[in-house]
């Protein structure tokens, strides 16, 4: 469950409790009401008694809606409260229809439109009152947990902007390391303690829940372990930069990273059991998508017949499980001519070789779903990194340290790249995509697939990333 503790936040495990809370309370109070009762603490253990199955699990659809409407995405950051407000009140009104269905056949015409009738106001309250509060104490630091930095850096410095959209609160840096760690100090956004104090006093009188480790160069004794271990031994975690980002960014730093730390450190688990479950999960998900997906498949095939002259299906050959090569089948979205001199291009905003349908279907991402077929057959997977040319790979292999551990696991339709970022056109993206890949390769699970399945629908449905 280590993967779980690091996709999902606190914050975030706390609102979808929460909103799972609300929603049952909320119908809760409509049962009472119904049966002639009022929504009293007094009336709590008859209606548990006979609340019934689908009345217990409806609220549960709730925060799913959620999750796939993108409530959840980036709510440890400020500034995100209308949209989630939006969404929220989007996936309630959704919800209306697939509740009452729900329960229209175990209670009845009249009493499922009441239930859902007079719940729903309560739900999209509840729901937006607990982004709210939860708005509320990130701005106000309320329950934040508190760091300690190690180092004065630029390591140190480039850890405060990332620890900025955390919502954690940095109370002062342990100086450390060379002389030239200490050129930043002026820049830091807490006091410099001073240089003999001990760090496990200052973790005591500050209660300090986090101790980061922000050094190049950890060489030459500058760290002082026996104090980093009292900390430990207090209670207080202690993590290294890559490890600090991984957990709470979901990414993996390459550029800062040591062969040593990938090697020793926790992830890459891989095993047939693992294997057989992803595989058949693959192939149930696939067969699945690909039936409800076929009047838009068959939809978009015409339209593409009809805007542009060319095949309605694009090959072509990309990079996958342990380097095989394989042809990757996409609905045709550029001209014919795209690439008339042989020499490969990244797509980039508002490319002109892309035809007028061909921009509708890779904005809503339709243009991917013929990869299904290459799920089926074994090539990919549902989710994974996006497979890319050989000429690409060849040439980001030799930019982009590690790059080659992506090709250990099967590439996906989808991953947890795609949903972290926006679409990649230059080697920088691509440099900034595989951190997101190697965290995926070196954390994946069915849990970790779920969320990403998850977020894809707010990526597709709200645009998110598209070009």
């Amino acid at each position: 469950m280590k993967n779980f503790e690091h996709t999902l936040s606190a914050s975030t495990a706390l609102e979808l409790l929460a909103d799972y809370a609300v929603c049952l309370l909320a119908v809760m109070a409509v049962e009472s009401l119904w049966h002639g009762g009022t929504p009293g603490l007094s009336n709590v253990r008859p209606v548990l008694a006979g609340i019934t199955l689908p009345e217990l699990l409806a609220p549960a659809l709730f925060p799913l809606l959620f999750a796939m409407a993108g409530v959840y995405r980036n709510c440890d950051q400020p500034g995100s409260l209308s949209r989630r407000v939006r969404r929220v009140l989007l996936a309630v009104g959704l919800g209306m229809g697939v509740v009452y269905l729900a329960l229209h056949a175990q209670l009845g015409d009249e009493h499922a439109l009441a239930l859902t009738a007079g719940a729903m106001p309560l739900i999209a309250l509840g729901s937006v009152a607990i982004r709210r509060l939860s708005d509320v104490a990130r701005g106000g630091q309320v329950g934040a947990r508190r760091v300690l930095i190690v180092g004065t850096g630029e390591a140190a410095l480039a850890l405060t902007r990332d620890i900025a959209p955390t919502g954690r609160v940095i109370v002062g840096y342990c100086p450390a390391g060379p002389q030239g760690e200490t050129d930043h100090v002026q820049d830091l956004a807490a006091p410099v303690f001073a240089p003999d104090l001990p760090i496990d006093e200052i973790t005591r009188l500050h209660r300090v829940d986090e101790v980061v480790v922000a050094l190049r160069d950890r060489r030459g004794g500058v760290l002082r372990m026996d104090q980093l271990l009292a900390c430990r031994s207090q209670g207080v975690a202690v993590l290294d930069l890559a490890g600090f980002i991984e957990r709470t960014k979901g990414e993996v730093p390459v550029d800062s990273l040591t062969t040593s730390w990938l090697v020793y450190g926790h992830g890459f688990e891989q095993g047939p059991a693992r294997t057989q479950l992803k595989r058949l999960a693959d192939l149930l998900g696939a067969t699945c998508l690909l039936t409800l997906a076929t009047p838009i498949m068959m939809l978009t095939a015409l339209a593409v017949r009809l805007d542009s002259p060319g095949d309605i299906i694009f090959r072509q050959e990309r990079v996958g499980l342990a380097g095989r090569r394989f042809m990757c089948l996409k609905f045709r979205s550029m001209r014919t001519d795209a690439e008339h001199d042989g020499r490969a291009r990244w797509a980039v905003k508002n490319d002109s070789r892309v035809t007028r349908v061909g921009a509708v279907i890779r904005k809503l991402r339709i243009d991917e779903l013929p990869q299904l077929i290459n799920v089926l057959k074994g090539e990919m997977s549902l989710v994974g990194p996006r497979p890319e040319r050989p000429c690409f790979v060849e040439q980001l292999g030799k930019l982009i340290p590690y790059y080659a551990i992506r090709h250990s696991v099967k590439p996906g339709l989808t991953g947890w790249a795609q949903v972290r970022y926006r679409y990649g056109a230059s080697v920088d993206d691509a440099r900034r995509k595989h951190r997101f890949d190697l965290y995926y390769v070196k954390n994946h699970s069915l849990l970790l697939d779920l969320q990403v399945l998850m977020e894809t629908v707010s990526v597709v449905v709200f645009g998110e990333g598209a070009q």
